[in-house]
């Protein structure tokens, strides 16, 4: 027997939801018995009443719920008529925690609501999907802006640890503070520097050959490349110095960049003093001029200094799926292609002589590069080069637009943590000024009583008494 059924005949209870009162009939809720109200009808202790309401009152038969009262005049429409509406106000997440609340299904959902709900409902749902394929591509490690605030905390407890962090973000970030700025175009003018000596020592007129036939770097080019060196040993060994883990620092991809940066340099002018010019050393001097062409990754270095080179880099390292299923796209399209190709121009003469062969024209039909060295020339080839050349265009646009929204991602993640990073500075710095004016405020008073614990006689005399 239910606790209702104790009470003296009423057809009406009081519902009190987050302070709207009203009264509804027992015949009315019993229409829904699955319902949150619906259930209170068949409850027949404390305890089940509890379970379903926030507070109750037994002798007025009033049921308090701590809900949202906006929202509650929903379910009341919803017993009185059997049709539910959706309350434009609440996001379509809260409307489906509340319908849930009070045991409210949503296919009692009114036909003018109920398309506009179920397509708010699949927005989300893609929204949803797209930040979980986001997530699931990206790296779960603790929070970035939270490692740099630890990684500064770490400088308290080192030796001149405030020097050490200021010049730490001098070097590492360039819009911390106008030094900062000049640091970063210095470095980035030396990289432009490194570079340009580079190209420049490949053209004839800049080159030396020496009586063994051997070429040589032009003097100022050899200057030039020994000051660039020597700055970029200083940048790394600076870096490694003033930082605050220097774990972490080897594992940070621009430091090895930096790294290998300097690396072929002194490998090479070990080599040459050890062991003699490259022409004396065989297969070793080809090693070792591969690493001289190492010098071309410097220009990786001016992602350090750019938001957007290093956005670049995430997205890439970020977005391998949709990179593979790109791939995947073009060697099958590739292969369809060249196979199909083989077949309509292999009496032709014209390139297409095996299948490994048209790869190579498949490739650059489907990259629309076409650069015109292999060319069909039949009436089945060409349709099968626009098939090709159609083909790739699809191909390459579809994965184009998640790359690209990954990219504005992870430009706006840069410029966040590069302003968390100059935020948490500035209010350290506020808040050690604050202390210190605190401290001064509180020895103020001390001093003054310390003053005024031996008072001079003579400012108790009359003379210097106030007049009342």
């Amino acid at each position: 027997m239910s606790l209702f059924h104790r009470q003296p005949p009423d057809d009406v209870i009081n519902i009190n939801v987050g302070g709207l009162r009203r009264r509804l009939s027992s015949s009315a809720l019993s229409k829904f018995p699955d319902t949150r109200l619906g259930r209170l009808l068949s409850c027949d202790s404390e305890e089940s009443i509890l379970q379903l309401c926030d507070d109750y009152d037994v002798s007025a038969r009033e049921f308090y719920f701590d809900r949202n009262p906006g929202f509650f005049l929903y379910v009341l429409h919803f017993y009185q008529t059997g049709k539910l509406h959706v309350m434009e106000e609440l996001c379509v997440f809260s409307f489906c925690q509340e319908i849930e609340y009070w045991g409210i299904n949503e296919f009692f959902l009114d036909s003018c609501c109920s398309y506009r709900y179920h397509e708010r409902k699949l927005e989300s749902r893609h929204h949803n999907w797209d930040e979980e394929s986001e997530v699931s591509s990206v790296d779960t490690s603790p929070d970035e802006i939270s490692d740099i605030n630890l990684d500064l905390l770490r400088y308290s407890t080192l030796r001149c640890g405030n020097l050490r962090k200021r010049l730490w973000l001098t070097m590492e970030n360039p819009g911390y503070s106008i030094p900062s700025k000049l640091f970063s175009f210095v470095s980035i003018s030396v990289v432009l520097v490194s570079i340009a000596t580079m190209c420049i020592h490949s053209m004839p007129e800049y080159q030396v050959v020496d009586e063994n036939g051997n070429v040589l770097d032009a003097p100022i080019l050899h200057n030039l490349e020994y000051f660039c060196i020597s700055w970029f040993t200083f940048e790394v060994s600076s870096r490694l110095l003033l930082s605050p883990n220097p774990q972490k620092f080897f594992k940070h991809p621009l430091n090895l960049i930096d790294i290998v940066s300097v690396l072929p340099f002194y490998f090479t002018l070990l080599v040459d003093v050890t062991l003699g010019s490259d022409s004396e050393l065989g297969n070793l001097g080809k090693v070792v001029q591969v690493f001289r062409l190492m010098r071309i990754f410097r220009v990786l270095k001016l992602a350090r200094h750019s938001t957007g080179l290093r956005s670049l880099g995430a997205t890439l390292k970020h977005s391998y799926r949709e990179v593979g299923i790109l791939l995947l796209y073009l060697a099958v399209g590739v292969s369809v292609f060249s196979g199909v190709a083989y077949t309509a121009e292999k009496e032709e003469d014209v390139g297409f002589d095996t299948i490994p062969a048209c790869w190579w024209w498949g490739t650059v039909s489907m990259t629309t590069v076409g650069y015109g060295d292999v060319v069909p020339v039949t009436v089945a080839g060409k349709l099968a080069a626009s098939g090709c050349i159609l083909g790739g265009i699809l191909v390459v646009a579809l994965p184009i637009t998640i790359i690209f929204n990954k990219f504005s991602h992870f430009y706006r993640k840069q410029k966040a943590l590069e302003a968390a990073v100059r935020n948490s500075d500035k209010k350290e710095l506020e808040d050690t000024e604050d202390f210190s004016s605190q401290n001064q405020d509180s020895e103020a008073p001390s001093e003054i009583f310390q003053e005024g614990s031996k008072p001079d006689r003579q400012c108790l005399t009359k003379d210097t008494l106030p007049a009342h």
